[in-house]
């Protein structure tokens, strides 16, 4: 909780705590065939904007261009100020804290940095949510992966595009608050059937 960070020096080093245990698992993560999926409708001109809830930054390895892409809860893989919006590389702030364990500090204005992520009570960027209902207002076909749909506003978005007339795609591995919304709905494993899905849907878009 972000109020609990501000508070006090002891909630900031239990948090840093928190992500720097789980540091390196993000580091060395690698983007998969769902991801790589993706990149390609990117690369063949057919991506109009890519939405993840995922704080992994996997989408942006694989190479999902900044343009074309919303982290609406935020990613592990840069740091940022909480005061000026600065950001910077996880690397180095993470090894001064393993050193001297003092929740780190901005270098342009002293605020407080923290991993670029949306904690609760954080609101999401205004920016982003524009961009999405923009995109979702746009599209032509919408494809909600991997997800249950139970989490708003993001669930919000592909509703959108599809009552603007898009057509609807809905992957995931189990139910999904929007099975009986959909156009499509296919029922598995993502990183086994997206690469094939995008190819069928490529025909229609």
């Amino acid at each position: 909780m972000i109020q609990e960070f501000l508070a006090s020096h002891e909630s900031r080093v239990e948090y840093w705590d928190y992500k720097l245990e789980g540091y390196e698992g993000f580091r060395d993560a690698a983007p998969n065939d769902a991801h790589l999926a993706l990149a390609g409708l990117q690369d063949s001109g057919r991506l109009l904007g890519l939405l993840t809830q995922n704080i992994d930054g996997l989408h942006s390895a694989a190479g999902i261009r900044d343009e074309l892409l919303v982290e609406l809860h935020g990613t592990n893989r840069k740091i940022r100020c909480l005061d000026c919006d600065a950001e910077s590389e996880p690397a180095d702030v993470f090894g001064r804290f393993r050193e001297d364990r003092e929740p780190p500090v901005c270098g342009d204005c002293g605020g407080w940095l923290k991993p670029a992520t949306i904690s609760f009570g954080q609101p999401l960027l205004e920016s982003d949510l524009a961009r999405a209902q923009e995109w979702a207002l746009q599209a032509d076909f919408v494809m909600s992966l991997g997800s249950t749909l139970s989490v708003h506003p993001a669930a919000s978005f592909p509703l959108m595009a599809a009552r603007s007339g898009a057509p609807y795609l809905v992957v995931n591995q189990g139910p999904t608050d929007h099975d009986e919304l959909a156009d499509f709905r296919w029922d598995g494993d993502l990183v086994s059937l997206l690469p094939e899905l995008i190819r069928r849907a490529e025909s229609v878009i």
